[in-house]
């Protein structure tokens, strides 16, 4: 039987220096209805697909919960097991224990983030404008440089009119070039707060003469005060010039200065690695297309800003090393500079060798692949033949995609279900004489081919070739929609601009930008928060 630990044991866990995990194993959307504020959303449903990633030491010690009366962290717990991490353990009594002993709940997703983005504005003092002020100013011809702080897929589907996209940790490296002029304002956005308030305070940090504000509330801000998001735009800041990489580079060491930025070579990161005791995070902070150009050997692409906006969905161990890639040595810096001011202590820039900065290093190139242990015995369909069979009498298709991508699109009939729930699902679906799975890929499938046969022992069971995306790239038809559920919404956070097809994205814009901004005062009653200031 898996060990249990007490609420007061795990306040012990989440006060002292150790390495654990603290997993919630629910889906993201119960998990967003609250949880305890350093827990990582690690749904019982994707467990193989994070979990490698999340916790990569298999003698790591790990806390599961729950919600406190169902089951979820029993199956996490021998999952995690079979998969071979030797020290797990369930919070007894789950979120409800928590709270009865006087633990905050934290609604929301990337917590510790959100709330840090709130500290630092707080202490700091960050410059806002509103956005009225802005379309004034912008109207007016003031020279002003707008820069957006999200990744380019963010970017690509709305933006304020005239941004351009400089991703998080990209800012003080790039900006140089593009605001050679002091007098040019500079505005940060993203489509909340954190993301432009970690980012004019980056610029601010690092020193450049501009006056740097950041967009109050985003996009979100923007469309809420009535004027329009540009969409589809491709602007992106070029590569800094020798003269702006020298510039970045000057910025970068005052910060690293200021904010007690630690450094190390490759023998030491070397010899991390065959640290059987400790847990080790090789985070390459540059761009993706600089990552799969060449990149460390077990290296994982973590872009600066992304890492800082939700560090739990990449560093699932507390109290881990982690160390930063960037041979520019500009990017690692901004964001160890955060990391350091969140809480965590053991945070390494990785000092470049040679002219690529990679020197010594074993290298890879190309799209990082991941390699899982799947069962192999189960029969597959290819879409062409699956097509013959949807919609006969006796074929069932579950969609084990999000509830989002389902609604957006699936394959014509089939029912949507959250794997986790399968049994639940088995109430809603007619006996089925084939049954076949299907999910982004098909990965999520075949990790769960087996809990379906299990659950539906008379029905032939296979699991489409590729998964949807085949089913999509084969040019076959979709149905959108939320046709066929069979469990409820909460798989997945839906974000404000998810609920435009139900006519309220107003509604929802404004009630996640007041729970962000009421994040400060509530982490102050969480003993376990130790976010830093620096003079």
């Amino acid at each position: 039987m898996t060990k249990r630990i007490s609420v007061a044991r795990l306040r012990e866990r989440l006060a002292a220096k150790d390495e654990f995990a603290l997993l919630d194993v629910r889906e993201q959307g119960v998990h967003y209805q609250g949880h305890p504020f350093f827990a990582c959303s690690v749904p019982l449903s994707r467990l193989e697909l994070m979990i490698d990633d999340l916790v990569p030491r298999r003698t790591a010690p790990i806390v599961v919960l729950d919600g406190g009366d169902e089951d979820l962290a029993e199956r996490a717990a021998a999952k995690l097991t079979a998969l071979g991490y030797s020290d797990v353990a369930i919070l007894e009594g789950g979120c409800k224990a928590w709270k009865a002993a006087g633990g905050e709940l934290f609604s929301g997703v990337n917590v510790p983030s959100k709330a840090f983005g709130e500290f630092v504005e707080h202490r700091y003092d960050t410059p806002r404008i509103p956005p009225e002020e802005l379309k004034r100013l912008k109207d007016s011809g003031r020279k002003l440089l707008i820069l957006d702080s999200r990744p380019y897929d963010e970017y690509h589907r709305m933006n304020i009119p005239g941004g351009i996209d400089t991703p998080g940790a990209e800012l003080v490296y790039r900006v140089h070039d593009l605001a050679p002029d002091p007098d040019t304002l500079v505005v940060v956005n993203c489509a909340g707060r954190t993301r432009s308030i970690i980012g004019c305070q980056s610029l601010r940090n690092a020193g450049i003469p501009n006056t740097v504000v950041a967009l109050k509330d985003g996009t979100m801000g923007w469309e809420l005060a009535g004027y329009e998001c540009e969409h589809e735009s491709t602007k992106l800041a070029p590569p800094p010039s020798a003269q702006g990489l020298a510039a970045a580079r000057e910025a970068a060491a005052k910060v690293a200065t200021r904010f007690h930025v630690k450094f190390v070579r490759y023998a030491t990161v070397q010899a991390w690695q065959q640290d059987a005791a400790r847990t080790l995070y090789l985070l390459d902070v540059r761009t993706r297309e600089e990552f799969e150009k060449k990149r460390i050997a077990g290296s994982r692409h973590a872009p600066g800003g992304q890492l800082v906006q939700a560090t739990d969905e990449t560093i699932g161990v507390r109290n881990a090393r982690v160390v930063l890639i960037d041979p520019a040595r500009v990017r690692s810096v901004m964001t160890a500079s955060w990391l350091n001011q969140m809480g965590c202590d053991d945070v390494y820039v990785l000092e470049p060798e040679g002219a690529d900065g990679l020197k010594g290093w074993p290298t890879e190139e190309g799209p990082r692949e991941r390699a899982f242990l799947v069962p192999n015995r189960i029969q597959a369909v290819a879409p062409s033949a699956l097509a013959k069979l949807v919609g006969k009498k006796g074929t069932c298709v579950i969609d084990l995609a999000t509830s989002l991508r389902y609604r957006a699109r699936h394959i014509p009939g089939a029912w949507w279900a959250v794997r986790a729930r399968l049994a639940e699902a088995k109430a809603s679906i007619p006996p089925p004489k084939r049954l076949v799975l299907t999910s982004d890929d098909g990965l999520l499938a075949r990790f769960a081919a087996a809990e379906a046969a299990a659950l539906w022992p008379e029905a032939e069971h296979c699991v489409l070739e590729g998964g949807n995306a085949a089913w999509f790239g084969a040019g076959l038809p979709a149905e959108t929609g939320m046709t066929a559920p069979t469990t409820t919404l909460d798989d997945v956070w839906y974000k404000p601009y998810d609920h435009e097809q139900e006519g309220d994205y107003e509604k929802h814009a404004r009630a996640y930008l007041s729970w962000e901004v009421a994040l400060v005062d509530q982490i102050k009653r969480e003993p376990a928060v130790r976010f830093r200031a620096y003079d």
